[in-house]
């Protein structure tokens, strides 16, 4: 059930409360019998649900590789510095999934830096999705070429895992104002789920939110109602993306949405300034608007734990 909002840009006043406290941290999503259910890393009462058995896997995004200026002047190291934290979370993460941007300018050096070092880390698989900055002047080949092996289209897949069926969307390609997914992508997700049964945890990544976040930004995909239409009938979806730079939560009926942090710069908050440009932190606060997010899911149990842990 969703909570009512207190201001404009839907999220209510417990929620801020709740997620103020997170602002930059590392997220831990833990899928218990198909619900999304979040707590703090390291949290206790997050840590006792987690069993034998169950599925954990981490996000990062917007780590920019190449992006030179005032809000963050090494942004390799700061995302270093997260993917060492998903080393000493104490537990091998199934798969890390980064949610775009991974390059600020889609340069070949940008993109085998971000491959190089994510080779590096202590997971089974990494998967990504591509953002707008992958996709500079080339339509996304680039990033194809590397990242793009056993997707369809213009690198959208899906897999299955534990029990929970992955949806990955590429929403960057055709941007005017808002995202778009395009019809091939809708007509995909349309076969990709018919065969599933409704009880089937769903997880959906993109970069771009897939809710309506701040549409005079862009923080929204024009069409993704009609995906959402598509689960509708599953009684658990999470949708996962990145591309606003800071932590955001949203239930609208069987969906919810959390928007994640980045490892690069902060964005101010929707409609606090004419445009989403990169904000620059007094000295030695940049770590608290980065970090990384750990999702469990348990088998039987109806909630994936989102965990949010800052750099900093």
């Amino acid at each position: 059930m969703s909570e009512t909002p207190d201001s404009e840009h839907g999220m209510s006043r417990r929620q801020l409360i709740r997620h103020a406290g997170w602002f930059g941290s590392a997220v831990v999503l833990t899928v218990a019998g198909g619900e999304v259910v979040s707590h703090i890393a390291h949290d206790q009462d997050g840590a006792a649900a987690v069993g034998a058995g169950a599925l954990r896997f981490v996000q990062v995004s917007d780590s920019h590789i190449g992006f030179h200026g005032p809000a963050n002047t090494d942004v390799t190291a700061s995302f270093g510095e997260a993917l060492n934290q998903i080393d000493t979370l104490g537990f091998r993460p199934d798969f890390v999934m980064h949610t775009g941007d991974l390059t600020h300018l889609s340069t070949p050096a940008q993109f085998d830096q971000v491959r190089q070092m994510l080779a590096g880390v202590r997971t089974d698989r990494v998967f990504t999705v591509p953002g707008e900055h992958d996709s500079v002047g080339d339509a996304g080949r680039a990033y194809r070429q590397r990242f793009g092996t056993g997707t369809s289209g213009d690198g959208w897949y899906s897999f299955d895992t534990h029990g929970v069926h992955f949806i990955a969307l590429v929403n960057t390609l055709s941007l005017e104002k808002l995202g778009h997914l395009g019809q091939d992508q809708i007509d995909f997700v349309r076969r990709d789920v018919a065969g599933l049964k409704s009880d089937t945890p769903v997880v959906v990544f993109s970069h771009i939110p897939l809710f309506a976040m701040y549409p005079a930004w862009g923080w929204s995909t024009d069409d993704a109602l009609q995906v959402l239409a598509l689960l509708s009938r599953f009684s658990s979806v999470t949708c996962l993306n990145g591309h606003v730079h800071q932590l955001f939560s949203r239930t609208e009926g069987n969906v919810t949405f959390h928007s994640a942090t980045t490892t690069a710069y902060p964005l101010p908050a929707p409609g606090h300034g004419p445009a989403p440009t990169p904000q620059v932190l007094p000295a030695g606060r940049l770590g608290s608007a980065l970090g990384i997010r750990t999702v469990t899911y348990r088998q039987g149990v109806q909630a994936l734990a989102v965990n949010d842990r800052r750099l900093g």
